[in-house]
């Protein structure tokens, strides 16, 4: 029988020795565990993805050293590790098994992906071999990540003679990836009939958060083992007459529990591998305020989280016992200051300029720029990062206030649309209340003038986000849209909103992805743009 270990675990970019202690740390976990073989995911060695360090040719000659210095220390269990190489001037996204010290084989990454977060080709040449070897009488094929998503390298493997596909993996979250990923396989296998091992990386990379799921499908595409979603952990498959045996099969999360989770991780390792102390939010009493400080304390612990609550003349006073109310539950540190006499000091020293003209968006602006300039003074003197509050129907269509509310160095729910917002703040209160029953309830506003609720500006958000949806993440014509059942004027106004936002998303800090398009590495139109869409 094959025994083979998964090292399902997190990885930072660029911590070539710390990155490589930890794959010798499950190394020698799986030996103790009778395992024969020791599989990691994706670029294991330097974290997934590197980005421009891929251009700099002393990265790689590091990454080699780092790699001899792991395989001397790893004896009794062969390891396969991701990394990236450098053969006579060209650049691969590669596997290696190593045995005893040894490199025995390199297997080089053969289909690129260059889609959605994905831009392997400007860094990495294909392969064109496939990679087979032998252990304990199974012929055992290598395969990473974007190659088995469509037919030619799994093929490759199978018509090389490997009887088990072993795949490498950095596949970032999004909603529901895990069946998207299973399905994908059942399709290889269809052609190939033989099994497969996919082990997948976990944790936050900047916009990216790695979810693991990784999992062992049978040679019918039956899915035998399942590791856990978001846990840092080594998983064991048993391989009996080249068949995955029936393992642990971890639940998999419910879409709330997913989302939520995501958020959680790209929080904690953002902060956590970039070294910041703790963070800081900004209250308003709303509902997105409310999830994004409910995120930062399962992400960092109550003591490392600070909410500020910045009242103005035009807050309700239930928006302060609501946050009042928030904060006390949680257990972090909160504190008030009123803008007031900040907004006065403005209107004073504006006053020539403004004389004659109505109030408008301006006076407003002011009011987020004001808690914006706060919110980054604290950050300044305590290290702490702030953590921006805006979700991505808001961020969609521009409704918020450059140098205010996006005022931050995180964006947590930037690409969570508002209805999946009070989704999450219903999970977030399934076993008790955490977020107040009111800021669920009430109706949504900036509190920026009197009597003011999001919808005097917006479609109602079911419109909104459904509209959102269809053009910016299915890239369906308005036509299309219309089509669906949407109204004219609603289509046209939001991808006009779409549209004129584009210069206030480029500045706005980075945020987790958590749907299959998010406003980021995914996102590239041009500010600069004249170009009408056909109704």
């Amino acid at each position: 029988m094959l025994k083979i270990a998964i090292a399902q675990f997190n990885p930072t970019v660029g911590d070539l020795a710390g990155n490589a202690n930890r794959i010798a740390d499950y190394a020698e976990r799986a030996r103790a565990e009778g395992a024969d073989l020791l599989i990691t995911p994706e670029l294991a060695l330097c974290g997934y993805p590197p980005e421009d360090l891929l251009l700099r040719a002393d990265f790689y000659r590091a990454c080699e050293r780092e790699l001899a210095a792991l395989a001397s220390q790893v004896h009794g269990i062969a390891v396969l590790v991701g990394h990236p190489e450098e053969r006579k001037g060209r650049c691969f996204n590669a596997a290696s098994l190593f045995v005893d010290g040894r490199r025995i084989a390199t297997y080089h990454k053969q289909l690129l992906p260059n889609y959605e977060v994905f831009d392997e080709e400007r860094y990495f040449e294909p392969g064109d071999e496939a990679c087979v070897f032998t252990l304990k009488g199974v012929r055992c094929g290598i395969n990473i990540c974007a190659d088995i998503w469509e037919p030619g390298a799994a093929e490759a493997a199978h018509a090389a003679g490997a009887e088990l596909l072993l795949v490498l993996n950095a596949s970032p979250f999004h909603l529901d990836k895990h069946g998207e990923r299973t399905e994908v396989l059942r399709q290889r296998i269809a052609t190939c009939g033989i099994p497969v091992i996919y082990a997948n990386m976990v944790g936050g990379q900047d916009e990216l958060v790695f979810d693991g799921g990784s999992f062992a499908l049978d040679s019918q595409g039956r899915e035998v083992v399942r590791l856990p979603q978001f846990k840092d952990m080594l998983g064991l498959v048993h391989i009996d007459g080249g068949e995955p045996q029936p393992g642990e099969l971890a639940p998999l999360l419910d879409a709330e529990a997913q989302v939520y989770t995501a958020l959680v991780h790209g929080v904690r390792d953002y902060i956590g591998k970039n070294g910041f102390p703790g963070a800081i939010i900004g209250l308003s009493g709303g509902i997105d305020s409310a999830l994004t400080l409910a995120v930062a304390v399962d992400a960092l612990g109550a003591e490392k989280v600070r909410a500020v609550m910045m009242p103005s003349p035009y807050t309700a006073d239930i928006s302060l016992d609501d946050s009042r109310q928030m904060v006390k539950t949680l257990g972090v540190r909160y504190d008030e200051i009123p803008i007031g006499p900040a907004m006065q000091t403005y209107a004073d020293m504006l006053a020539s300029e403004f004389a004659g003209l109505p109030s408008d968006t301006t006076e407003e602006n002011l009011q987020a720029r004001i808690r914006g300039n706060l919110l980054m003074a604290l950050s300044n003197k305590s290290g702490a990062l702030v953590l921006t509050t805006g979700n991505k129907s808001e961020m969609g269509v521009g409704y918020c206030t450059l140098y205010g509310d996006m005022a931050g160095g995180f964006a947590v729910i930037k690409d969570v649309f508002k209805t999946f917002v009070y989704r999450l703040s219903r999970w977030v209160n399934r076993d008790r209340e955490i977020i107040p029953e009111r800021i669920i309830t009430r109706p949504p506003s900036a509190e920026l003038k009197p009597d003011q609720t999001d919808q005097d500006s917006l479609p109602p958000y079911e419109v909104l986000d459904a509209i959102m949806q269809a053009y910016m993440e299915r890239d369906e014509s308005p036509r299309q849209i219309i089509a669906a059942g949407y109204t004219e004027a609603d289509v046209r106004r939001v991808v006009r909103l779409l549209r004129i936002a584009e210069y206030k998303r480029r500045q706005a800090p980075i945020g987790v992805r958590v749907t299959q398009r998010g406003f980021g590495r995914d996102w590239r139109y041009p500010i600069t743009n004249r170009y009408v869409d056909e109704f």
